[in-house]
């Protein structure tokens, strides 16, 4: 399945480094950065995080959240974040549900590797409604953070 522009967002429920059942509904009423990355502990997909992570405070002033998306378990994920102090949500797809249904999914991956998330950011308006896509094929490239910032602002 392909997620465009215009489209309302597929609903989700998954796991955080919490334990705790984090679904997309819980953030009606905010806008919201989805990210889908490959692998914790990869050197691009670490890249992407801390940009999100040290760049924290511009994404709060523009009243959005950001969730982070992977197949890796989510003790795999409390260890990732911890290790690197990620101040928002990990989210484990370890069933690849969501993974699939944004259009964010590799059958195959690198060294034999089946079915792994692709990198890919998403902007969900306040209303549930996709703003921004971006889902890249290539596991080395890194999403456009401006592009991601310039349609939040757009959002107000």
């Amino acid at each position: 399945m392909t997620v465009n522009v215009g489209d309302k967002a597929p609903n989700f429920k998954l796991r955080a480094t919490d334990k705790t059942e984090v679904s997309l509904e819980n953030f009606r009423g905010k806008n919201v950065v989805l990210l889908f990355f490959p692998l914790a502990f990869t050197g691009v997909c670490t890249v992407e995080l801390c940009t999100m992570r040290d760049d924290i405070g511009t994404y709060q002033g523009l009243d959005a959240q950001i969730l982070a998306v992977s197949v890796d378990s989510l003790f795999t994920l409390e260890q990732f974040k911890n290790h690197q102090n990620y101040n928002f949500p990990l989210l484990s797809d370890f069933n690849k549900t969501t993974s699939r249904a944004y259009g964010s999914f590799y059958e195959d991956f690198v060294l034999d590797m089946k079915g792994v998330a692709k990198r890919s950011a998403f902007v969900i308006d306040k209303d549930g409604i996709v703003r921004y896509a971006e889902v890249l094929d290539n596991a080395s490239d890194l999403p456009n953070f401006t592009a991601v910032k310039e349609t939040l602002r757009g959002l107000g």
